[in-house]
């Protein structure tokens, strides 16, 4: 046997390397900037990440949840990720884990006492953690039972906070995919709008 590389095989390694460059160009470059183009143009919103500006400033993305702790505006579904997108993740505890049951307790009574309403009327999502922990919406009830105190924290009616809550609720996506849902940050810019 020799050690030698024939001209064959020299054929056969430029091939190889021109194959690999091509599949680095073609699927590494030109395939992310044409999909990257193609989104650009079809879903301009969705693809710079549904940001929301309200008065020429940026305030937040339709798409992540933020906290609002000043009583004048609805809040969202509790974070496990602090409302941080770089750490986006749910619990992870399982519903029998004692902790878990206790959390749910006290946040349980913290929203009732917050919203004056009995415990058992605070719906589960309003004490409970998405799985990405960042889910921007509520159900039309997870609103609903926060009218009370939005209202008398802007001294409005609630029926007007009412009304601005179903005129924010969306319906399922297409007419069939998901529940109704009230987007939290678009929800409060519309009532800061009201003023």
């Amino acid at each position: 046997m020799s050690n030698q590389i024939t001209l064959d095989d020299k054929g056969s390694l430029r091939a190889s390397l021109t194959f690999a460059l091509v599949i680095l160009l073609g699927m590494g470059l030109l395939y992310s900037l044409a999909g990257t183009g193609i989104g650009r143009s079809l879903f301009p919103q969705q693809a710079t990440g549904s940001l929301v500006t309200h008065d020429g400033k940026q305030v937040g993305s339709a798409l992540v949840a933020q906290p609002f702790a000043d009583p004048r505006y609805f809040q969202p579904r509790p974070s496990a990720a602090g409302y941080n997108p770089m750490s986006a993740a749910g619990s992870n505890q399982a519903r029998t884990n004692p902790d878990l049951r206790k959390r749910i307790d006290e946040t349980t009574a913290a929203v009732a006492a917050r919203d004056g309403i009995a415990a058992r009327d605070v719906p589960g999502e309003l004490v409970t953690q998405s799985g990405g922990g960042l889910d921007p919406d509520l159900s039309p009830a997870g609103a609903q039972v926060q009218i009370a105190r939005v209202a008398s924290a802007r001294n409005l009616a609630p029926e007007k906070v009412a009304e601005l809550v179903a005129a924010q609720t969306q319906g399922p996506q297409f007419g069939l995919l998901g529940e109704p849902r009230v987007n939290v940050l678009r929800l409060n810019l519309a009532l800061d709008a009201l003023r």
